[in-house]
């Protein structure tokens, strides 16, 4: 339970909590929610953020409910628990924070729950294997779907996309609604473990209001700042201001997050399943349809699974040096007396 005494430990208990949620979400927000904002960019913001937050609400309470006050759906149960917490467990949220600022897509599992599995490299390691497994499964998943789906569908959407912009029917815009739901609510389930890993595993009724309040606020800036600087990596994609291929992104990535938050209660990097879906999309389209040149093609997947590599190993570096900060500080100050 929290402490609720103002002491040291519960001050960096709660602003690690919040800043963990603000960067998690932020970074995350262009495979949970980027193509929905791209594609009702003309809605209004009151709404968008009326159905995110209930979306959140429903889905946290009922996990907290059924899981016994485990609002991180089991994704916690590997993860050493911690009771004391200090200005290190602070740091990699606000890292994760300016990475998301430039636009670096970063594996928020890695950067948030490695600092707390520091001891035990093993699941760090198994964090590794299944988000690399995940980026796999989820190119094939793609190539196989959009080799499938590109002339018949992907080609229509893609041609009409100009002249029905104003025409879509509107139970395209209802399933786009629903597949965003399916989708946030998966992400929610999956990433719940970054968010809440600087909690009580068994949250109180008064927690609860809490990280619903706190998040709620939260998503109200998302919904007004239309996701910020890192949603250009899915602008740049083709064709997903459509929301009806947009509808479709989703329902793929979605299914993926199910099955591996069946497969086991590991958690991974949704954001490499979600690079790996939109570069087997990409590379789909380009051999099937040609809507643009091969060069520009592979240079933003190329572009993508860079950007995320290098987070990956900022994050992996962060927390090495955080966590043995005493070693390598003897390290520089051993070199360069020996200069």
């Amino acid at each position: 339970m929290l402490e609720y005494g103002f002491t040291l430990n519960t001050f960096f208990m709660i602003v690690g909590f919040l800043l963990a949620m603000f960067s998690c979400v932020s970074n995350d927000i262009i495979q949970t929610l980027g193509t929905f904002l791209t594609a009702n960019k003309k809605t209004n913001s009151l709404y968008i953020w009326a159905f995110i937050s209930t979306i959140w609400i429903l889905t946290i309470s009922i996990g907290w409910v059924v899981n016994n006050g485990d609002m991180s759906f089991g994704r916690l149960d590997r993860i050493p628990v911690t009771h004391t917490f200090t200005l290190i467990h602070v740091f990699p949220p606000i890292i994760l924070l300016i990475l998301t600022r430039f636009g670096i897509p970063v594996a928020t599992a890695f950067l948030i729950l490695s600092i707390f599995s520091v001891n035990d490299v093993h699941i760090i390691g198994l964090m590794l294997t299944k988000s690399f497994i995940g980026y796999g499964v989820a190119l094939i998943c793609s190539l196989i779907i959009y080799n499938i789906i590109a002339r018949p569908i992907e080609r229509y959407f893609y041609y009409t996309q100009k002249k029905q912009s104003k025409n879509i029917s509107k139970w395209w815009m209802v399933a786009k609604w629903c597949s965003t739901a399916f989708l946030w609510s998966q992400w929610i389930m999956q990433d719940a473990a970054n968010l809440f890993v600087y909690l009580p595993r068994k949250a109180s009724l008064g927690e609860l209001i809490f990280v619903l309040v706190a998040c709620t606020i939260f998503l109200g800036y998302i919904s007004f700042n239309r996701g910020g600087e890192i949603q250009n990596i899915v602008k740049m994609k083709t064709n997903v201001q459509d929301p009806r291929s947009a509808t479709i992104i989703d329902l793929i990535y979605a299914s993926l997050l199910l099955y591996f938050i069946q497969l086991n209660n590991i958690p991974m990097s949704t954001t490499w399943v979600f690079l790996g879906l939109l570069a087997g999309r990409e590379i789909a389209l380009y051999h099937r349809l040609r809507f643009e040149s091969p060069k520009k093609m592979y240079k933003h997947i190329v572009k993508d699974l860079a950007k995320v590599t290098f987070g990956m190993i900022v994050s992996l570096l962060v927390v090495v040096v955080l966590t043995k900060f005493h070693v390598v500080k003897d390290f520089f100050i051993m070199h360069f007396m020996n200069i």
